[in-house]
């Protein structure tokens, strides 16, 4: 049978630290897995199966969340359709569920490309590619948005993985997190408040046990040194696997659950999501990037491992 994520690309490349492997999938570009020297860095699921929690996928051309699934442009009001209906929101943009199109593809390296049509709730045409790249000691994920429109266009972009270090639990690992804010939320994961992390128990710049976290929550306040922002993931042992953001992605959330399918039942599993907006952003504004006629738009992230 077909996977439900349709055609599977897989990528490989020697390196010094050993050799490493990547699939991505047809629908909904995501990464499915990704390993170095036979270390799991990202959840991997099965090819049989859609990804879980949204596992590793292209979130455009919004991530997260818009309140009700409405926003206005222009002083009228824009209905998109409600995809998280538990709390009544339309969520992760609306490629989710499409097929991309490969246009470039080498042994480390494959370029997929799809297209935001017209649609109620949102009137714009908008390319998209996203190109996964393995390169030494790790794998680098570049985003590009082009407006195809006759008018501006809002746009922004992010990504979903969850991370992890080979059979260490996730419970061991310790999570730094280079953010000075986080969003404060109401029930429905709306934000209400951008509050200082100083003093809270929202603070992960020092690093806390990912076992002791219980998180749904977004964080601005991204601090930057060189051009990236990085978080990271560190064993008991002192691996570690780095997910890096370019200064394009000035927020990121972090989810953990303690129902994501693994090792043949339910367990802990971290997301570490990049985004160019904040929550709710086709409302309040915050990280919206708005493309000219024409005008196109690269952003990049990436994942690192120390072994």
């Amino acid at each position: 049978m077909r996977a439900p994520t349709g055609e599977q690309f897989v990528l490989t490349r020697a390196t010094a630290t050993g050799s490493s492997t990547a699939v991505i999938t047809e629908v909904a570009a995501s990464l499915r897995t990704f390993q170095i020297d036979g270390v799991d860095l990202t959840e991997p699921y099965a090819a049989e199966r859609t990804p879980p929690f949204g596992d590793g996928i292209v979130l455009a051309p919004w991530p997260n969340r818009v309140e009700d699934g409405i926003w206005t442009l222009d002083g009228k009001r824009q209905h998109l359709d409600i995809t998280e209906p538990a709390r009544h929101n339309a969520i992760h943009g609306l490629l989710r569920s499409t097929a991309y199109r490969v246009t470039d593809q080498s042994e480390s390296s494959v370029t997929l490309n799809a297209t935001v049509y017209p649609q109620h709730g949102y009137p714009f045409m908008v390319d998209t590619s996203v190109t996964y790249e393995l390169v030494e000691g790790g794998l680098t994920v570049t985003h590009s948005l082009h407006n195809a429109s006759a008018v501006k266009a809002p746009v922004a972009v992010g990504t979903h993985p969850f991370f992890r270090l080979g059979d260490v639990p996730t419970e061991q690992l310790t999570l730094r997190l280079n953010a000075t804010t986080r969003f404060e939320t109401d029930d429905r994961l709306i934000p209400i408040a951008e509050n200082p992390v100083e003093g809270t128990g929202f603070d992960l710049r020092d690093g806390r046990l990912v076992g002791d976290l219980y998180l749904d929550d977004a964080f601005g306040g991204v601090v930057f040194d060189g051009g990236e922002s990085v978080s990271s993931l560190t064993a008991p042992d002192g691996r570690r696997v780095e997910l890096w953001q370019d200064e394009s992605h000035p927020y990121v959330q972090v989810f953990t659950t303690r129902k994501f399918p693994k090792d043949g039942g339910l367990g802990l599993a971290v997301a570490i999501e990049p985004m160019t907006a904040a929550p709710n952003a086709l409302n309040t504004g915050l990280g919206l990037k708005w493309l000219e006629p024409g005008e196109n738009w690269v952003v990049r992230w990436g994942i690192r491992y120390s072994g």
